[in-house]
């Protein structure tokens, strides 16, 4: 039956629109990080009628697709299980589209572009679309996990950016639902695009993108902080807030794990560090401009050393050092943190997120309890201080013969999660949705009530078998 199926999918999307061989496939079935399924076939459309017609062809036989974009998530939600069952159904052919609103500052693409092709093309009209990211995504999977970045700060998130975006629904006629309008304000009934943003693909196929882009900066400084106690994070962060105003862009979080494993991982970085070894935590400090210099107008280099001797002189002592130094130095810090961490060890990771002024809080606990809980397991945490986002990344060493019994991994996450929710009321996926690494907590702290409306959406949009995630069942 599955050649049959694979035949009349290669009959309609031609040679290039369906893979079956397993060399073909083995790219689409390989997740970024450890997640490796089979797949029945891959499906790649190159429109969005084609699409259509894939998905209606699928729920008529009652083949689950699996959406998936760049593949670069991290908690396996766009590859396929192990059964061999699920077919997955790439966006990379969706890849063309762009058209371009310069007046209205709006850009329409294809759910395939990748985030550095997008923004090539815009950096030619001096714009960009504002989601920094240390992978390379394609546009719908940012969509469809509502994708935060380095910039949430000053710019928020990709649900933020979105004013359209087309679906295919998994039912019967795979209908295509057109909500691309371009306007920034319409308030004429249910926003039904949000429905398919941040959720992972289940309620529908995002196929094309009307995204909000700004302009580039033309002048930015960053700046090295080394806090004098992480209990004074939260005052700093409100001083550099009233400080810089809108200029302030990034302030993004490093632990000294973090830093040191970057640090061995990529030789070619300079350790800004005047001691020889990194701090305890530090923290990096961007502000910028959209505007070319203007004469009289003062330095972005220096009203950044000026706030930050002002606020060294503060009597409540928030800073240890602080330095400023060259933006590509220093973000080529912050983006060789997830490489260097993850080449420490197995890497056990997590994205949570707290009320800012949580964020250290919850560090601190962790790194007093985590030795008495899980001992030779090392913290290399890095984030968004500015919107209270944590990638709370765990090592074990690659031999540790613990690795070998998955509840330990299930034990760990077991409390961390319960930590971080139960006593921090905080979110145990803060930009990364939901996929089947923690699918089980959704089930476990998403209320009864929220599940049974997400069942119901799932009913009503796309009741055909898609995606990784359950949102809920309508039972009681």
């Amino acid at each position: 039956m599955l050649a049959t199926h694979i035949q009349a999918l290669q009959t309609m999307l031609g040679e290039k629109g369906l893979l079956a061989a397993r060399a073909d496939m083995e790219a689409y079935e390989t997740g970024a990080r450890y997640d490796k399924g089979k797949a029945a076939f891959v499906a790649r459309p190159a429109s969005t009628d084609a699409v259509s017609a894939v998905v209606a062809y699928c729920v008529e036989h009652d083949i689950t697709l699996i959406p998936q974009s760049g593949n670069t998530g991290l908690v396996s939600g766009s590859t396929p299980d192990a059964s061999g069952n699920e077919a997955v159904l790439s966006l990379d052919r969706l890849a063309d589209l762009f058209e371009l609103d310069p007046v209205n500052r709006t850009v329409k693409v294809g759910a395939g572009m990748r985030l550095s092709d997008l923004n090539a093309r815009l950096e030619e009209h001096g714009l960009f679309f504002p989601i920094d990211l240390g992978a390379d995504p394609r546009i719908g999977g940012m969509l469809a996990t509502n994708t935060g970045g380095s910039r949430f700060l000053r710019y928020g998130d990709v649900r933020h950016n979105v004013l359209g975006l087309t679906a295919v629904l998994a039912d019967q006629a795979g209908t295509v639902l057109d909500l691309s309008n371009a306007l920034r304000k319409n308030n004429t009934g249910v926003d039904w695009k949000q429905i398919f943003i941040g959720t992972s693909g289940a309620f529908g196929i995002i196929t094309e993108c009307v995204l909000n882009v700004v302009p580039l900066p033309r002048q930015s400084a960053t700046a090295l902080l080394v806090p004098s106690d992480t209990s004074k994070v939260p005052a700093l962060l409100l001083a550099l807030e009233d400080a810089f105003g809108s200029y302030l862009s990034a302030l993004e979080g490093m632990s000294g794990n973090a830093l040191r494993a970057a640090l061995d991982h990529v030789p070619s970085l300079r350790n800004p560090f005047q001691a020889s070894t990194a701090p305890e935590f530090a923290i990096l400090l961007e502000i910028s401009r959209v505007n070319a210099p203007r004469e009289g107008e003062q330095p972005l280099d220096a009203m950044l050393e000026e706030v930050l001797a002002l606020i060294w002189e503060q009597e409540e002592g928030l800073l240890d050092d602080a330095f400023v130094g060259p933006p590509h130095e220093l973000w080529a810090l912050r983006h060789a943190l997830s490489e260097g961490v993850k080449h420490s060890g197995r890497l056990i990771a997590f994205d949570l997120a707290f009320r800012r002024g949580d964020v250290m809080r919850f560090l601190d606990q962790m790194k007093a309890q985590l030795p008495d809980h899980f001992p030779g397991v090392t913290i290399c945490d890095f984030g968004h201080i500015g919107d209270g986002g944590v990638h709370f990344n765990l090592v074990v060493a690659s031999d540790d013969p613990r690795l070998a019994d998955e509840r330990f991994e299930l034990a760990l996450r077991d409390w961390v999660f319960a930590v971080c929710v139960n006593e921090f009321q905080g979110s145990f996926s803060a930009e990364h949705a939901i996929g089947r690494k923690n699918q089980a907590f959704y089930d476990r702290y998403t209320p009864q009530e929220l599940r049974k409306l997400g069942a119901a959406l799932k009913t009503i949009t796309s009741p055909g078998p898609l995606g990784s995630v359950d949102f809920g069942t309508m039972e009681n």
